[in-house]
């Protein structure tokens, strides 16, 4: 047998021992990239400074101009808001006009209420006669009148007392109905009295 040595002493590559010089160098190749390094930041800085300084310049403007439009628009809308109005109160007050003149008119009938009427069956009383009840619709063309007398012939005298009152001039009576009241057969009949009612015109006949 034989033994083969592959180890060759002289491929083995000896370290480099570093000198003082070595060390000078490296340090000043750091030094020469920390100042480029520190130059290049410096330099970036002043590029970002004087862009925010354009940025801020550009928002202060456009800021301005949304004041000067959003002032505008306001005044705008405040001068259609106004015109609005206007119009609307216009618009009302010809409405108010069109009612009165349509009121003048009498188109729509009755527009003094029934008071007049209630004062004039209270200013006709008349002993021995007494009013249970009315009803007045409308423009007073339909009115019926009910009450009591001690005798019928009251009711005529009464009629034509209402006939003088300003408020029933023009009142036709085309119905008068009298009648005994009905008689409670628990109660005593103590007075006799007769019940009546006056009919101006027929419900039918104030439709037309």
């Amino acid at each position: 047998m034989q033994q083969i040595n592959l180890l060759n002493v002289d491929l083995q590559k000896g370290g480099k021992d570093f000198s003082l010089f070595n060390m000078v160098q490296g340090l000043v190749v750091v030094l020469l990239c920390a100042i480029l390094f520190y130059a290049y930041s410096a330099y970036q800085m002043s590029e970002m400074k004087q862009q925010l300084e354009d940025a801020n310049k550009k928002l202060a403007t456009e800021q301005a101009r949304l004041v000067e439009i959003t002032a505008e628009f306001l005044r705008q809308r405040s001068g259609l808001t106004l015109e609005q109005e206007l119009k609307k109160i216009e618009a009302e007050v010809a409405a108010q006009r069109e009612i009165i003149t349509t009121m003048k008119s009498g188109v729509i009938g009755n527009t003094k209420g029934y008071s007049e009427y209630m004062q004039a069956f209270a200013r006709q009383t008349l002993s021995g006669l007494w009013l249970t009840g009315f009803r007045i619709e409308g423009d007073a063309k339909q009115m019926n009148i009910s009450g009591a007398a001690l005798s019928p012939e009251l009711v005529p005298g009464y009629i034509i007392r209402l006939n003088n009152e300003k408020a029933m001039r023009g009142k036709t009576f085309t119905s008068l109905q009298i009648q005994l009241p009905k008689v409670d057969a628990a109660k005593p009949v103590t007075t006799q009295y007769l019940e009546f009612t006056l009919q101006s015109v027929k419900a039918n006949e104030a439709d037309k």
